[in-house]
Protein backbone atom coordinates (compact mmCIF):
# COMPACT_ATOMS: atom_id res chain seq x y z
CA UNK A 1 0.00 0.00 0.00
CA UNK A 2 1.11 3.53 -0.68
CA UNK A 3 2.23 5.62 2.29
CA UNK A 4 -0.04 8.67 2.54
CA UNK A 5 1.61 10.29 5.57
CA UNK A 6 2.13 13.57 3.70
CA UNK A 7 -1.29 13.50 2.00
CA UNK A 8 -2.93 16.89 1.60
CA UNK A 9 -6.50 15.62 1.12
CA UNK A 10 -8.80 12.81 2.17
CA UNK A 11 -11.51 11.35 -0.06
CA UNK A 12 -14.92 11.04 1.60
CA UNK A 13 -17.52 8.42 0.75
CA UNK A 14 -20.01 9.87 -1.74
CA UNK A 15 -23.74 9.26 -1.57
CA UNK A 16 -24.07 8.52 -5.26
CA UNK A 17 -22.22 8.86 -8.55
CA UNK A 18 -25.45 9.84 -10.31
CA UNK A 19 -25.58 13.62 -10.73
CA UNK A 20 -29.34 13.87 -10.12
CA UNK A 21 -29.02 11.98 -6.84
CA UNK A 22 -26.12 14.22 -5.80
CA UNK A 23 -28.33 17.27 -6.31
CA UNK A 24 -31.14 15.54 -4.41
CA UNK A 25 -28.71 14.86 -1.55
CA UNK A 26 -27.76 18.55 -1.53
CA UNK A 27 -31.37 19.72 -1.15
CA UNK A 28 -32.25 17.03 1.43
CA UNK A 29 -29.25 18.02 3.55
CA UNK A 30 -30.04 21.70 3.03
CA UNK A 31 -33.58 21.13 4.34
CA UNK A 32 -32.28 19.14 7.33
CA UNK A 33 -29.63 21.77 8.08
CA UNK A 34 -31.98 24.76 7.86
CA UNK A 35 -34.60 22.97 9.98
CA UNK A 36 -32.03 22.11 12.65
CA UNK A 37 -30.51 25.59 12.70
CA UNK A 38 -33.91 27.34 12.73
CA UNK A 39 -35.30 25.13 15.50
CA UNK A 40 -32.29 25.57 17.78
CA UNK A 41 -32.06 29.31 17.10
CA UNK A 42 -35.73 29.70 18.02
CA UNK A 43 -35.08 27.91 21.30
CA UNK A 44 -32.12 30.23 22.02
CA UNK A 45 -34.08 33.37 21.07
CA UNK A 46 -37.11 32.32 23.14
CA UNK A 47 -34.98 31.73 26.25
CA UNK A 48 -32.94 34.92 25.84
CA UNK A 49 -35.92 37.22 25.19
CA UNK A 50 -38.33 35.79 27.80
CA UNK A 51 -37.18 36.69 31.32
CA UNK A 52 -39.46 33.96 32.74
CA UNK A 53 -37.08 31.42 31.19
CA UNK A 54 -33.95 32.82 32.83
CA UNK A 55 -33.60 29.75 35.02
CA UNK A 56 -30.86 27.08 35.28
CA UNK A 57 -32.79 24.52 33.19
CA UNK A 58 -33.20 26.91 30.27
CA UNK A 59 -29.65 28.19 30.64
CA UNK A 60 -28.42 24.64 30.03
CA UNK A 61 -30.98 24.19 27.25
CA UNK A 62 -29.60 27.26 25.48
CA UNK A 63 -26.10 25.83 25.70
CA UNK A 64 -27.37 22.49 24.40
CA UNK A 65 -28.97 24.23 21.41
CA UNK A 66 -25.68 26.00 20.62
CA UNK A 67 -23.79 22.69 20.75
CA UNK A 68 -26.37 21.09 18.43
CA UNK A 69 -25.92 23.94 15.94
CA UNK A 70 -22.17 23.34 16.12
CA UNK A 71 -22.50 19.59 15.47
CA UNK A 72 -24.50 19.94 12.25
CA UNK A 73 -22.46 22.96 11.09
CA UNK A 74 -19.25 20.95 11.32
CA UNK A 75 -20.57 18.10 9.15
CA UNK A 76 -23.44 19.06 6.84
CA UNK A 77 -22.12 22.14 4.92
CA UNK A 78 -19.01 20.30 3.71
CA UNK A 79 -21.09 17.33 2.58
CA UNK A 80 -23.47 19.68 0.74
CA UNK A 81 -20.56 21.48 -0.92
CA UNK A 82 -19.05 18.21 -2.14
CA UNK A 83 -22.39 17.08 -3.58
CA UNK A 84 -23.10 20.29 -5.47
CA UNK A 85 -19.53 20.49 -6.83
CA UNK A 86 -19.38 16.75 -7.64
CA UNK A 87 -16.36 16.31 -5.38
CA UNK A 88 -15.39 13.93 -2.57
CA UNK A 89 -12.26 15.61 -1.26
CA UNK A 90 -11.61 17.31 2.06
CA UNK A 91 -8.27 18.89 2.92
CA UNK A 92 -6.11 17.38 5.65
CA UNK A 93 -6.47 20.49 7.84
CA UNK A 94 -10.25 20.58 7.28
CA UNK A 95 -10.47 16.92 8.28
CA UNK A 96 -8.51 17.65 11.45
CA UNK A 97 -10.81 20.59 12.23
CA UNK A 98 -13.91 18.48 11.54
CA UNK A 99 -12.77 15.74 13.94
CA UNK A 100 -11.80 18.24 16.63
CA UNK A 101 -14.95 20.37 16.58
CA UNK A 102 -17.29 17.40 16.22
CA UNK A 103 -15.74 15.75 19.28
CA UNK A 104 -15.87 19.03 21.20
CA UNK A 105 -19.54 19.73 20.45
CA UNK A 106 -20.64 16.11 20.93
CA UNK A 107 -18.84 15.68 24.26
CA UNK A 108 -20.17 19.08 25.41
CA UNK A 109 -23.65 17.81 24.54
CA UNK A 110 -23.17 14.80 26.78
CA UNK A 111 -21.74 16.83 29.67
CA UNK A 112 -24.69 19.28 29.47
CA UNK A 113 -27.22 16.44 29.45
CA UNK A 114 -25.52 15.00 32.54
CA UNK A 115 -25.65 18.36 34.34
CA UNK A 116 -29.29 18.84 33.29
CA UNK A 117 -30.14 15.49 34.91
CA UNK A 118 -28.63 16.82 38.14
CA UNK A 119 -30.66 20.02 37.75
CA UNK A 120 -33.89 17.99 37.40
CA UNK A 121 -32.94 15.96 40.45
CA UNK A 122 -32.40 19.05 42.62
CA UNK A 123 -35.60 20.70 41.34
CA UNK A 124 -37.79 17.69 42.17
CA UNK A 125 -36.03 15.96 45.07
CA UNK A 126 -34.70 19.04 46.89
CA UNK A 127 -36.90 21.97 45.80
CA UNK A 128 -36.46 24.04 48.98
CA UNK A 129 -32.70 24.34 48.41
CA UNK A 130 -32.88 24.60 44.62
CA UNK A 131 -32.00 28.28 44.38
CA UNK A 132 -29.14 27.80 46.86
CA UNK A 133 -27.64 24.84 45.01
CA UNK A 134 -28.36 25.82 41.39
CA UNK A 135 -27.53 29.51 41.59
CA UNK A 136 -26.23 31.42 38.56
CA UNK A 137 -22.57 31.08 39.51
CA UNK A 138 -22.87 27.32 40.01
CA UNK A 139 -24.58 26.90 36.62
CA UNK A 140 -21.89 28.88 34.81
CA UNK A 141 -19.20 26.93 36.64
CA UNK A 142 -20.70 23.55 35.71
CA UNK A 143 -21.12 24.55 32.06
CA UNK A 144 -17.58 25.94 31.92
CA UNK A 145 -16.10 22.76 33.43
CA UNK A 146 -17.98 20.74 30.80
CA UNK A 147 -16.60 22.92 28.00
CA UNK A 148 -13.02 22.72 29.31
CA UNK A 149 -13.14 18.94 29.73
CA UNK A 150 -14.71 18.58 26.26
CA UNK A 151 -11.98 20.79 24.79
CA UNK A 152 -9.23 18.68 26.37
CA UNK A 153 -11.00 15.49 25.27
CA UNK A 154 -11.24 16.72 21.67
CA UNK A 155 -7.59 17.84 21.63
CA UNK A 156 -6.42 14.49 22.99
CA UNK A 157 -8.35 12.40 20.47
CA UNK A 158 -7.59 14.61 17.49
CA UNK A 159 -3.84 14.70 18.15
CA UNK A 160 -3.79 10.95 18.77
CA UNK A 161 -5.74 10.18 15.60
CA UNK A 162 -3.65 12.30 13.26
CA UNK A 163 -0.36 11.19 14.78
CA UNK A 164 -0.92 7.97 12.84
CA UNK A 165 0.67 7.04 9.53
CA UNK A 166 -2.06 6.67 6.92
CA UNK A 167 -1.79 4.08 4.15
CA UNK A 168 -4.84 5.32 2.29
CA UNK A 169 -6.80 8.55 2.03
CA UNK A 170 -10.22 7.03 1.22
CA UNK A 171 -12.53 7.52 4.21
CA UNK A 172 -15.59 5.22 4.09
CA UNK A 173 -17.93 7.82 5.62
CA UNK A 174 -19.40 11.15 4.46
CA UNK A 175 -17.39 12.99 7.13
CA UNK A 176 -14.08 12.46 8.94
CA UNK A 177 -15.04 9.87 11.55
CA UNK A 178 -12.33 8.55 13.88
CA UNK A 179 -13.10 4.79 13.55
CA UNK A 180 -12.98 5.10 9.75
CA UNK A 181 -9.73 7.09 9.89
CA UNK A 182 -8.15 4.48 12.16
CA UNK A 183 -8.86 1.82 9.53
CA UNK A 184 -6.54 3.75 7.21
CA UNK A 185 -3.64 3.58 9.65
CA UNK A 186 -0.67 1.33 8.89
CA UNK A 187 1.21 1.94 12.15
CA UNK A 188 0.78 0.50 15.63
CA UNK A 189 0.10 3.97 17.03
CA UNK A 190 -3.58 3.54 16.18
CA UNK A 191 -3.80 1.25 19.23
CA UNK A 192 -3.27 4.33 21.42
CA UNK A 193 -6.32 5.98 19.90
CA UNK A 194 -8.31 2.74 20.22
CA UNK A 195 -7.47 2.76 23.93
CA UNK A 196 -8.56 6.40 24.20
CA UNK A 197 -11.83 5.58 22.40
CA UNK A 198 -12.50 2.78 24.88
CA UNK A 199 -11.78 5.21 27.72
CA UNK A 200 -14.18 7.72 26.15
CA UNK A 201 -16.87 5.02 25.83
CA UNK A 202 -16.44 4.17 29.51
CA UNK A 203 -16.78 7.85 30.46
CA UNK A 204 -19.93 8.14 28.32
CA UNK A 205 -21.29 4.95 29.92
CA UNK A 206 -20.56 6.44 33.34
CA UNK A 207 -22.55 9.57 32.41
CA UNK A 208 -25.49 7.48 31.24
CA UNK A 209 -25.40 5.37 34.41
CA UNK A 210 -25.40 8.60 36.46
CA UNK A 211 -28.42 9.83 34.48
CA UNK A 212 -30.27 6.52 34.97
CA UNK A 213 -29.62 6.49 38.73
CA UNK A 214 -30.67 10.14 38.94
CA UNK A 215 -33.97 9.42 37.19
CA UNK A 216 -34.63 6.42 39.40
CA UNK A 217 -34.40 8.79 42.37
CA UNK A 218 -36.55 11.39 40.55
CA UNK A 219 -39.33 8.89 39.74
CA UNK A 220 -39.21 7.61 43.32
CA UNK A 221 -39.72 11.18 44.58
CA UNK A 222 -42.51 11.83 42.04
CA UNK A 223 -44.44 8.75 43.19
CA UNK A 224 -44.41 10.16 46.72
CA UNK A 225 -46.16 13.37 45.59
CA UNK A 226 -49.77 13.06 46.90
CA UNK A 227 -51.61 14.84 44.06
CA UNK A 228 -51.83 13.61 40.46
CA UNK A 229 -51.50 17.21 39.25
CA UNK A 230 -48.26 17.59 41.18
CA UNK A 231 -46.92 14.36 39.71
CA UNK A 232 -47.73 15.48 36.16
CA UNK A 233 -46.15 18.89 36.75
CA UNK A 234 -42.96 17.29 38.12
CA UNK A 235 -42.75 14.83 35.23
CA UNK A 236 -43.30 17.58 32.64
CA UNK A 237 -40.14 19.24 33.98
CA UNK A 238 -37.86 16.31 33.23
CA UNK A 239 -39.56 14.28 30.47
CA UNK A 240 -38.17 16.42 27.60
CA UNK A 241 -34.65 15.97 28.94
CA UNK A 242 -35.17 12.21 29.37
CA UNK A 243 -36.50 11.99 25.80
CA UNK A 244 -33.45 13.84 24.43
CA UNK A 245 -31.11 11.52 26.33
CA UNK A 246 -33.02 8.49 25.01
CA UNK A 247 -32.76 9.71 21.41
CA UNK A 248 -29.00 10.22 21.81
CA UNK A 249 -28.50 6.78 23.39
CA UNK A 250 -30.65 4.83 20.94
CA UNK A 251 -29.22 6.50 17.83
CA UNK A 252 -25.70 5.78 19.11
CA UNK A 253 -26.56 2.14 19.85
CA UNK A 254 -28.29 1.83 16.48
CA UNK A 255 -25.16 3.09 14.72
CA UNK A 256 -22.49 1.13 16.59
CA UNK A 257 -24.20 -2.02 17.87
CA UNK A 258 -24.06 -3.78 14.51
CA UNK A 259 -20.96 -5.88 13.69
CA UNK A 260 -18.12 -3.97 12.04
CA UNK A 261 -17.29 -4.88 8.44
CA UNK A 262 -14.16 -4.26 6.40
CA UNK A 263 -16.10 -3.40 3.24
CA UNK A 264 -17.73 0.05 3.26
CA UNK A 265 -21.41 0.21 2.38
CA UNK A 266 -24.28 2.67 2.09
CA UNK A 267 -25.40 1.52 5.54
CA UNK A 268 -22.32 3.25 7.00
CA UNK A 269 -23.59 6.55 5.64
CA UNK A 270 -27.14 5.87 6.83
CA UNK A 271 -25.99 5.02 10.35
CA UNK A 272 -23.65 8.03 10.35
CA UNK A 273 -26.58 10.30 9.48
CA UNK A 274 -28.74 8.78 12.22
CA UNK A 275 -26.45 9.54 15.14
CA UNK A 276 -24.99 12.85 13.89
CA UNK A 277 -28.03 14.61 12.42
CA UNK A 278 -31.16 13.15 14.04
CA UNK A 279 -30.52 14.20 17.71
CA UNK A 280 -29.75 17.90 16.94
CA UNK A 281 -32.74 17.93 14.56
CA UNK A 282 -35.21 16.47 17.05
CA UNK A 283 -34.07 18.23 20.24
CA UNK A 284 -35.84 21.59 19.58
CA UNK A 285 -39.09 19.81 18.66
CA UNK A 286 -38.92 17.60 21.75
CA UNK A 287 -38.48 20.57 24.08
CA UNK A 288 -41.06 22.75 22.33
CA UNK A 289 -43.72 20.02 22.16
CA UNK A 290 -43.30 18.77 25.74
CA UNK A 291 -42.78 22.09 27.49
CA UNK A 292 -45.59 24.64 27.91
CA UNK A 293 -43.21 27.45 28.93
CA UNK A 294 -41.18 27.02 25.73
CA UNK A 295 -44.38 26.89 23.68
CA UNK A 296 -45.59 30.14 25.24
CA UNK A 297 -42.24 31.86 24.70
CA UNK A 298 -42.12 30.72 21.06
CA UNK A 299 -45.63 32.00 20.40
CA UNK A 300 -44.69 35.36 21.94
CA UNK A 301 -41.59 35.43 19.74
CA UNK A 302 -43.58 34.65 16.59
CA UNK A 303 -46.26 37.21 17.48
CA UNK A 304 -43.57 39.82 18.12
CA UNK A 305 -41.98 39.06 14.74
CA UNK A 306 -45.37 39.28 12.99
CA UNK A 307 -46.25 42.59 14.67
CA UNK A 308 -42.81 44.00 13.78
CA UNK A 309 -43.32 43.10 10.10
CA UNK A 310 -46.78 44.70 10.14
CA UNK A 311 -45.37 47.88 11.69
CA UNK A 312 -42.60 48.05 9.08
CA UNK A 313 -45.17 47.71 6.27
CA UNK A 314 -47.24 50.55 7.76
CA UNK A 315 -44.16 52.79 8.06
Amino acid sequence: MTNFTSVSTFLLWEFSEVRELQILHFFVFLALYLTTITGNLLIIAAVVLDHHLHTPMYFFLTNLAMMDIGIVSVIIPKSMTNSITNSTSISYSACVAQVFFYLFFESSDLSLLTVMAHDCYVAICNPLQYETIMHRGACIQMATIGWILSLLYAMLHTSSTFANTFCSNAVSQFFCEIPKLLKLSCSDFYLVEVGLLLLGCNIALGCFIFIIITYMQIFSAVLRIPSVHGQKKALSTCLPHLTVVSVLVFTGIFAYARPSTDDPSDLDIAFGMIYTIIPPLLNPFIYSMRNKEIKTALWKLLEYGHSSKTLLKIL
